[in-house]
């Protein structure tokens, strides 16, 4: 069988939604934001296999603990082992790199987060207070040896150190290495939408990274993007119920209630592709916005912020932007995908989209 080349949804032929795409169709279209990825692919003897990694998302290029951003998080069903997500939601602010990795690796990750924070903020637990790792994860034991613990510190420090503007690799990198999505070759996925004001000369960019994990074969509304029924392999593998991490960022000046409305919306792009949130599955939206730093040594009592009206008809785009690029970074992370061999010699297969 020939082999099929990674694209993106939209070289296929396949549009989602109405909106405008940002340049490049990625979260690095939300300007300053960057993306890093570090890949751990090798065999191991008896039939073990590590493929898995690592993967990083900054909001700017600046320090985040000395310039906090706006965030919030969204959690559609929580069979998750996050961290840091109870004191984002209570400030409403984000103040280290996004980190996604494996279920077995968010300590790791979340140490080599902490320990590249603590190396450019010498402040931190000193002089001032502690700082917020904000980790996710999924579950990649079908394809990796989770249980080898082969994510390091040092790999997370690579993947932060590794980030760029550039637009992100997709499917089975970093942290998607190891992923599986509705019995198919899952992993990163990422996608853009530029929204316009009608009554004002406003537009603002939303991006959305996933790392999908998740569904079963027959869950997968496949009739939406394919021409024809896809062939179901014989040896697909029979997945647990899965998860998926969804990161948006977005220019738009917007406040944690507002993002939190946001990310609400993410799972609308969930739902399409045919996912109902297993007993199992942990989904969760993290959102955050770049258009105020929140300066951690401020000593100001007042911070001023401008926030778009809630009323104005741009959020409702927000809203609707926030859908598409979810289900279309989905849809990316399984046409970007490559054939994967794993653990026991398990080979998953990409989406044989038409």
């Amino acid at each position: 069988m020939q082999k099929q080349q990674p694209m993106k949804i939209r070289a296929r032929g396949i549009q989602i939604g109405t909106l405008l795409t940002g340049e490049n169709n990625c979260i690095t279209d939300v300007r300053n934001v960057r993306v890093g990825h570090v890949t751990l692919d090798e065999p191991l003897e008896n039939g073990e296999y590590i493929a898995t990694g690592v993967t990083a998302i900054l909001p700017h290029p600046g320090n985040p603990f000395r310039e906090k951003v706006a965030a919030a998080s969204y959690v559609i069903n929580g069979f998750g082992k996050t961290t840091g997500l109870i004191q984002l939601d209570e400030l409403g602010v984000l103040e280290s790199p996004i980190m996604l990795t494996n279920t077995f690796g968010v300590p790791a990750a979340t140490e080599g987060a902490l320990r590249w924070l603590l190396d450019e903020t010498p402040e931190i637990g000193d002089t001032t207070g502690t700082v917020n790792i904000v980790t996710g994860e999924c579950n990649d034991s079908r394809l990796n040896s989770i249980r080898a613990l082969s994510i390091t510190p040092d790999h997370a420090k690579q993947a932060i150190e590794m980030a760029s503007t550039e637009p992100s690799e997709e499917g089975a990198v970093g942290a998607g290495k190891g992923m599986v999505c509705f019995g198919y070759k899952g992993g990163i996925g990422t996608s853009s939408r530029v929204v316009h004001s009608e009554v004002s000369t406003e537009s603002f960019t939303i991006g959305s990274l996933v790392l999908s994990n998740f569904g079963k074969r027959e869950e997968f509304t496949s009739e939406r993007y394919m021409k024809v029924e896809p062939v179901i392999q014989p040896d697909a593998p029979r997945p647990a119920d899965g998860s998926i991490m969804i990161v948006l960022a977005t220019d738009a000046p917007l406040d944690s209630r507002q993002l939190k409305r946001i990310a609400k919306r993410a799972g609308i792009g969930l739902a399409r592709t045919g996912s109902h949130y297993s007993n199992g599955s942990g989904d969760i939206v993290i959102a955050f916005s770049t258009a105020h730093k929140f300066l951690h040594d401020q000593r100001d009592a007042i911070e001023e912020v401008h926030l778009l009206r809630d009323s104005h008809p741009i959020m409702n785009q927000l809203f609707q932007a926030a859908a598409e690029v979810t289900e279309e970074a989905i849809l990316n992370s399984l046409s970007q995908a490559v054939e994967t061999t794993g653990r026991n010699g398990l080979t998953v297969y990409p989406t044989p989209f038409s």
